[in-house]
């Protein structure tokens, strides 16, 4: 399912206010965006585990998200 991991990061990062939303979210309560990240997977028919979401994002090379990584990281 490492492939849903990375269709859904596409879709979330082609909505700024999805990605607006759990970013805010992941600096107050960073394990709850990785319950929302995985219960948008659900909805959007691309389920994900929270490693496999970990995995996805410890691979991506690009500063962008490194950088929202770093913010964001106690749950994620």
């Amino acid at each position: 399912m490492t492939d849903n991991a990375a269709a859904l990061y596409s879709r979330i990062s082609s909505s700024p206010e999805t990605t607006q939303a759990l970013f805010r979210q992941a600096l107050q309560d960073p394990s709850g965006a990785m319950r929302s990240i995985c219960s948008l997977g659900e909805e959007l028919g691309l389920p994900v585990t929270p490693d496999e979401v970990r995995t996805h994002l410890a691979e991506l090379d690009d500063d962008e998200s490194q950088r929202w990584l770093v913010k964001a990281r106690g749950g994620l």
